[in-house]
């Protein structure tokens, strides 16, 4: 299972210095990051493999969140997606 975000952002440079310090918190609950991209100056987009779905869900329904107003970010959209 895979899980694709997208994060919309004010600040690209605050935006990664705080996904990057986020990156502990998001391997303790099952994610690892697989790809990052840059939309433009107000959207990211990452990708990650997920290995444990249920922590993963619990970080997005709470820590998320403070990762969220570190990074400036005003809004997401997360999709838990598999290959068939």
């Amino acid at each position: 299972m895979q899980l694709i975000v997208r994060y919309t952002h004010a600040d690209p440079a605050a935006f990664r210095t705080a996904f990057d310090a986020d990156a502990e918190d998001r391997g303790r609950n099952g994610l690892t990051l697989l790809q990052l991209w840059r939309e433009d100056d107000g959207h990211s987009w990452a990708l990650f493999q997920v290995g444990n779905p249920k922590a993963a869900r619990d970080y997005l329904d709470g820590a998320a969140a403070v990762f969220a107003a570190q990074a400036g970010v005003t809004a997401t959209d997360a999709h838990f997606v598999e290959t068939v």
